[in-house]
């Protein structure tokens, strides 16, 4: 079901390959903003007939249904959902910026302020696995910035409403408007406005395939916060490792979809083969057995290191968005983590301890991007602005410096805005 693959016999190109969806969704995505820009509600109502089988009256769900979707809960998961919230509560507070200010020099004033974005949207997937965990993870980090309108998107479900978990979420993070709305059509409806859903000023969320190729279309015109790809994880585990741990963690994210990607990097070929079996084993208990298995065979694989340090290359070089150190001593290693969205430290931290309930952000960097991009959080959800101040004083002390960069520059409309200041009325600059 999985490949074993030896980093010593194995060219670095094939264990570094990821395989990607061929499909050019470009045309059919454009086709479908193009509509969504041109008929608004309308296109909406259509596209969740077409996609989602659904008949959607009213788009916008009433406060009323979230408080009466909170209020159905079941008491116990309710409890978790509000205890997971306070948790990453907790922990994107810590990541609240301040502005500055510098005034070290008579008569001049530099800064910088932090502003809330003002509109936010957030996609929420539903289909097959509703996520009330991503309603709680997206929302709460904006809501800490203080964004002061947020809304969010959800595909419905084939009775035209949103699933109760997602509402019951969506009250707990405080979340202002809800629309029953998807795919595509709804990154194209918060981008460019209906006559029922808001333009907003930048979407984040992770989505299909479609929504995903929406949002880089509409990047520009709005912000995003990345363009997701299919979850990953990598497990970095020892010879001491309990190979059914190993196995359960990569079923964690090959039961996602059959694009995730689920790699065990190793220095024991015995604890390999042990994991091997155990996802044999462990598989078929799985509901969602035909995806994990679906996944493994295409996307997944082990590979054998001569020890942790090089598997640690591996992983800085694959840069997953799940890292697990499974190994004796984990924080030895931590700081030779280079690349990864979001790294487990220890044989008792799943890679599901972050998705849900720990308090670190779950929408991390894929497909290799966490070398350059960073784990959504609070700084996603503001925008920066820098002031300057001088007094005249200030100013022509050093409007002949700036002049004399300008000129180097052949920038002379710059050198005379800096000396005119100065200049007497009437007096040649």
């Amino acid at each position: 079901m999985i490949r074993i693959l030896d980093a010593e016999k194995v060219p670095l190109s094939e264990i570094l390959a990821r395989t990607e969806d061929t499909r050019d969704l470009s045309g059919t995505v454009a086709g479908i903003i193009a509509e969504v820009r041109k008929h608004g509600d309308e296109a909406l109502r259509r596209y969740s007939r077409e996609f989602d089988k659904a008949d959607v009256h009213e788009l916008e769900v009433p406060p009323a249904r979230m408080e009466q979707a909170l209020a159905a809960l079941d008491p116990a998961l309710r409890a978790v959902l509000e205890e997971a919230a306070e948790n990453i509560r907790a922990f994107h507070r810590r990541q609240v910026q301040n502005g500055f200010v510098i005034s070290e020099k008579p008569g001049v004033v530099l800064g910088q302020k932090v502003t809330p974005i003002e509109k936010v949207g957030v996609y929420i997937p539903g289909g097959t696995a509703p996520l009330p965990s991503t309603v709680l993870m997206d929302c709460i980090p904006a809501k800490i910035a203080g964004c002061p309108e947020l809304v969010m998107v959800s595909p419905p479900t084939c009775n035209g409403d949103i699933a109760p978990a997602i509402l019951a979420a969506a009250k707990i993070a405080g979340v202002d408007r809800v629309f029953r709305c998807g795919g595509a059509q709804a990154v194209a409806a918060l981008a460019y406005g209906t006559e029922t859903i808001p333009r907003v000023d930048k979407i984040v969320g992770p989505g299909n395939a479609f929504v995903a190729e929406a949002k880089r279309q509409v990047f520009g015109l709005v912000g995003i916060d990345m363009i997701a790809g299919p979850s990953e994880i990598l497990v970095i585990a020892d010879g001491n490792s309990d190979p059914r741990h190993a196995a359960a963690d990569l079923l964690s994210q090959a039961e996602h979809d059959k694009n995730a990607c689920a790699v065990l990097v190793t220095d024991s070929r015995a604890l390999a083969e042990a994991v091997a079996v155990e996802l044999e084993r462990q598989a078929a208990l799985l509901p969602r057995a035909e995806i994990a298995r679906a996944s493994l065979e295409a996307k997944g694989k082990m590979i054998i290191t001569r020890d942790i340090p090089e598997a640690v290359e591996i992983a800085n070089a694959l840069a997953p968005e799940h890292l697990e150190l499974c190994v004796d001593n984990p924080f030895d290693y931590l700081e030779q983590v280079k690349n990864a969205g979001s790294v487990f430290l220890g044989r008792s931290c799943p890679e599901a301890l972050g998705d849900y309930f720990a308090g670190a952000n779950h929408t991390l960097p894929t497909s290799g991007t966490a070398r350059f991009s960073n784990p959504l959080s609070v700084e996603d959800f503001v925008k920066k602005s820098q002031f300057i101040y001088y007094s005249d004083s200030a100013l022509d002390r050093v409007a002949e410096k700036i002049a004399a960069f300008a000129r180097q520059e052949g920038l002379e409309g710059h050198a005379r805005s800096a000396l005119v200041r100065g200049a007497q009325e009437g007096e040649a600059i």
